[in-house]
């Protein structure tokens, strides 16, 4: 891996499709002249979040002609980014297209739909099933949409994989007060997730906010990259716009790995037959035998 990686933070417009594929075309031209190999975009990037009735009006099928003209960008540059995804049996996905070459590399539906407090995802958007990592020109990547990578089962899943790198485009809202310097308690949360998942996944882990209102909802952007040893190295702006450029290489992986080797002793056939136990897997006493 060596990769100059481009953080797309910026403010969608509400269910304006068109206003933000223009602004991704426009997003895209300034990666291209910062020399980018992979731009990554937030989630919902190209239809805004607190959609709710809206939903069904803008989504778009993978061939429909707005997705079909950002995904031909990608001869230039790859990029990740977010729309609701109409699928052939109707249903509704909040899903990340992977594009690269001119075609679609990867789409990952988001997995872990969350429906508490302000979220109310479960209602609009059918979830995905599964954590697939893919791979890229520049990598091999995986991809967590927001509340995926808060479920530490899925982030392990793509280190299971080999994952370079794990792509988190996020839409996270300001929420809290974590102490008497007034930090958020929604960012401190990010903070400590993602140098977590960098440290013990030991896989750089790339996270893209948004920032803006919807519906009175503050999104708080401080966008970041974390090493695979665990620590920040990269970080955007509270509250406005940036591109944030970082170049991501292999030096970091094989040091992390070859310390610590976590990957060797993971021990995944432990976890299903302990998974099997647990649910009552009719298939448990063939797992057993083959032991």
């Amino acid at each position: 891996m060596n990769c100059r990686l481009a953080i797309c933070q910026i403010n969608p417009k509400l269910g304006v499709v068109a206003d933000n594929l223009q602004d991704h075309h426009l997003w895209l031209d300034r990666c291209i002249e910062q020399k980018a190999d992979l731009a990554l975009f937030p989630e919902l990037s190209l239809t805004g979040y607190i959609l709710r009735d809206l939903t069904s009006e803008i989504a778009l099928t993978l061939d429909s002609t707005e997705i079909s003209e950002l995904v031909a960008r990608s001869t230039d540059i790859s990029f990740a980014f977010g729309f609701v995804e109409h699928s052939r049996d109707h249903r509704f996905y909040n899903s990340t297209v992977f594009a690269e070459d001119g075609v679609i590399k990867h789409v990952h539906r988001k997995v872990h739909l969350p429906d508490y407090g302000i979220f109310e995802e479960g209602r609009y958007f059918a979830p995905g099933n599964n954590f697939t990592t893919f791979e890229s020109k520049h990598g091999r990547f995986g991809i967590l949409i927001c509340e995926d990578a808060w479920h530490l089962s899925s982030g392990w899943l793509h280190f299971l994989q080999g994952a370079d790198a794990i792509l988190i485009p996020v839409a996270s809202p300001s929420r809290g007060i974590e102490n008497s310097d007034m930090h958020l308690a929604s960012q401190q949360s990010w903070h400590e997730l993602c140098a977590a998942q960098a440290k013990f996944l030991q896989t750089w882990v790339v996270r893209c906010n948004r920032i803006g209102y919807e519906d009175g909802v503050l999104f708080d952007g401080e966008s970041a990259i974390n090493s695979p040893m665990g620590g920040v190295v990269a970080s955007a702006h509270q509250s406005e716009e940036e591109l944030l450029i970082y170049q991501l290489n292999s030096d970091a992986l094989k040091r992390a790995r070859v310390e610590t080797p976590l990957l060797r002793d993971a021990q995944a056939n432990l976890v299903r037959r302990q998974l099997a136990i647990i649910s009552n897997d009719p298939d448990l006493d063939n797992l057993l035998n083959d032991e």
